[in-house]
């Protein structure tokens, strides 16, 4: 495995504060980007049809394992977009819970942590899911439904829930982490 920081990097500060989401796939950008854990750098594992981009920048929990296997997926608002491999301190919000599986394959669970920018401007008060315009929830909710289904895929959200459902599964995925290592 190549040692790169993003792989020796923690999912939340020492102090127990904001979380650490390493961005892969910037807002607006069609190409999805993801880190190769064990080349050390950013691939390009897809781009999105003609008139689709990512809603807001996209990302991970270092140092979590989600049931998919991957580290957990993070959708995070920011006033403006990162770049692959910038880390940003934010704090969980809540999490769209849902199931993906492949066509013909068997459903997993593979959920979506919606964190907030702990530096933004614009989202400075959001601070729960039931902080953000429904209709807005609905897009991105539609936006992962669609980005699967281009790719062969189904998502199909379960539930939206609060910072502290957020919370826990970011624990979890913490300790799953752990027990992978």
């Amino acid at each position: 495995m190549a040692s790169h920081p993003l792989t020796r990097l923690p999912a939340r500060e020492p102090d127990g504060g904001d979380w650490n989401v390493v961005i892969e796939t910037p807002k607006g950008c069609r190409n999805k980007f993801k880190f190769d854990e064990a080349a050390g750098l950013f691939r390009l594992s897809g781009v999105l049809p003609a008139g689709a981009v990512f809603p807001f920048d996209f990302g991970y929990l270092p140092a979590t394992v989600g049931e998919d296997g991957d580290p957990l997926d993070v959708l995070i608002l920011m006033d403006e977009p990162a770049f692959p491999g910038c880390v940003v301190a934010a704090r969980l919000v809540g999490v769209i819970e849902a199931e993906q599986a492949e066509r013909g394959g068997r459903p997993e669970r593979n959920d979506r942590l919606i964190a907030v920018s702990a530096d933004s401007r614009n989202h400075q008060s959001v601070r729960s899911l039931a902080d953000l315009d429904k209709n807005l929830l609905d897009e991105i909710e539609h936006f992962f439904v669609s980005y699967n289904q281009a790719k062969g895929k189904r998502f199909k959200p379960l539930g939206r829930h609060g910072p502290k459902r957020a919370g826990r599964l970011a624990r979890a995925g913490l300790k799953a982490h752990g027990r992978k290592s």
